[in-house]
C-alpha cells in the first residue's frame, strides 16, 4: 500500500472523501440565462472521472445580476435549477464522485464580457449588460461604472438570495456548499477596505467589515442540512498596500469556524487592479499554513498546485489538509490517476476505463462499483 498522505481518506463534517484531491470551481462561462448547457455534462462528466476525492461546480450566481458576466450559472430560478438538476442526473449517472457547489455574487465586477472575447466590462445599457451593486460605490477599474452601494434592504435581498440557493442547492441533493467570499467578488467587496467604506455597521472596523459575510454565513449554515459541510473561500491578501491581509484572513477565519464553518479554502487576490501577485509554485500555501495554525477546522490549500511530488509536500508538512487543483486538472483531467500510479496508490475508475490501466501499475484502480 501507498504511504502517501495524498491518497489518505478525509473527512469533512459528515462528508467522506476518498483522498486529498478536490477539484476547485471553474467558471466555463457556457450558461445561457444563467442555465447550464450540454458543455456542463461534458466538462463535469470528465472531472468525475478523474478519481479526485470532490467536485466543485463553478461560481454559481444567486441573483442575476451576481453573475460575473451572461455566460456564468445561476441557482436562483425554477429554469436554473431545472437545468443544473438534468446536468447533475447525467454526472451522477456515471460517477459516485461526492459533489459541492460554490454560491456567490460577483458584486461591482459582474457585467462583464466572457474571458475569450476580451473580459471586460459591459456598460448597462448594452446588450448583456446590467447595473452592478457593492459595499460601496467604488469601480473595480478606472474604465468601469461605479457600482450602487447596497443599502439595508439590499443586503437583505442579497443575504436572502444566497439562502434561497441553498434551498435549491439542498433539493438538487449537492453534498456541499462552498460561498465565495474571495477573488474581489461581494462577499470580499465587504472585507476589504480597498472597496469597502462605508460608515454604517457594515464598514470600518475590521468587525464591521466582517459583519455582513459572516451574516449570509450564518443564514445558508442554517438552512443547509446538519453534517453537510458549509465552506468558505477566501483571498488570504489582497496583494495591495492598505488592503486585506493574511492577519484579516486569520481573524475572519477564527469568526467563521465559531459559526460552525467545515472547512475553508485559501486563495488570494482579485480585489484590486493594482494586485502585485508574487505568482509561482505553491505560492498561496504560506497564506493557508498560517490560517491552519490559527484554527481547527480543514484548510484547503490552492494556487500553482501541478505537481505530484508538490502535492504530497503540502499535506505531508501540514501546510494544508487538502489540495485544490483548478487548471491543472484541465490540462490533465486524469491528474489524480497519474499521481496515484506516482505514489503506488489506487483511485476508482469506471468499468469502461478498466483495460486502460498499464501493467506496470497493475494496482492503480479500486475495484468500482457495479453500473
Amino acid at each position: 500500500m501507498s504511504a502517501a498522505k495524498l491518497f489518505t481518506p478525509f473527512r469533512v463534517d459528515g462528508l467522506e472523501l476518498a483522498n486529498r484531491i478536490v477539484i476547485a470551481p471553474m467558471c466555463q462561462y457556457s450558461a445561457v440565462e444563467g442555465q447550464m448547457t450540454d458543455w456542463h455534462v461534458v466538462h463535469l462528466g470528465q472531472l468525475a472521472q478523474s478519481g479526485a476525492a470532490l467536485l466543485t461546480i463553478e461560481a454559481t450566481a444567486v441573483l442575476p445580476e451576481g453573475r460575473i458576466s451572461y455566460g456564468d450559472v445561476g441557482l436562483y430560478s425554477d429554469d436554473t435549477e431545472a437545468a443544473m438538476d438534468r446536468v447533475l442526473d447525467s454526472v451522477r449517472r456515471w460517477s459516485d464522485m461526492p459533489i459541492a457547489l460554490q454560491l456567490a455574487h460577483a458584486g461591482r465586477k459582474a457585467s462583464t464580457e466572457v474571458p475569450w472575447k476580451g473580459g471586460g466590462q459591459i456598460p448597462a445599457d448594452h446588450d448583456h449588460g446590467w447595473p452592478t451593486v457593492s459595499a460601496s460605490n467604488i469601480p473595480f477599474g478606472d474604465k468601469d461604472a461605479a457600482p450602487a452601494a447596497l443599502d439595508r434592504d439590499g443586503l437583505k435581498r442579497v443575504r436572502q438570495a444566497f439562502v434561497d440557493s441553498a434551498k435549491r442547492a439542498v433539493r438538487l441533493g449537492l453534498d456541499a456548499v462552498q460561498l465565495h467570499g474571495a477573488h474581489g467578488y461581494l462577499l470580499h467587496q465587504f472585507l476589504s477596505p480597498l472597496s469597502n467604506r462605508r460608515d454604517d455597521d457594515y464598514g470600518g472596523s475590521l468587525e464591521n467589515r466582517m459583519r455582513f459575510p459572516l451574516e449570509v454565513f450564518e443564514a445558508v449554515r442554517a438552512a443547509f442540512p446538519a453534517g453537510r459541510p458549509v465552506t468558505m473561500r477566501v483571498s488570504g491578501s489582497d496583494w495591495v498596500e492598505g488592503g486585506w491581509t493574511i492577519d484579516d484572513t486569520v481573524a475572519f477565519a477564527q469568526a467563521l469556524e465559531t459559526r460552525g464553518c467545515s472547512a475553508i479554502h485559501v486563495s488570494s487576490g482579485g480585489l484590486s487592479a493594482r494586485q502585485q501577485i508574487p505568482a509561482g509554485p505553491s505560492y498561496q500555501i504560506p497564506l493557508a499554513r498560517a490560517v491552519k495554525q490559527a484554527v481547527k477546522m480543514p484548510v484547503v490549500g490552492v494556487g500553482l498546485i501541478t505537481e505530484f511530488e508538490q502535492a504530497e509536500a503540502i499535506i505531508g508538512a501540514g501546510d494544508a489538509d487538502l489540495v485544490a487543483l483548478a487548471r491543472a486538472m484541465l490540462y490533465d483531467p486524469r491528474w489524480p490517476w497519474h499521481a496515484a500510479a506516482h505514489f503506488g496508490a489506487q483511485v476508482t475508475a469506471p468499468n469502461q476505463y478498466l483495460r486502460s490501466q498499464p501493467r506496470q501499475h497493475k494496482d492503480l484502480f479500486a475495484a468500482p462499483r457495479d453500473r
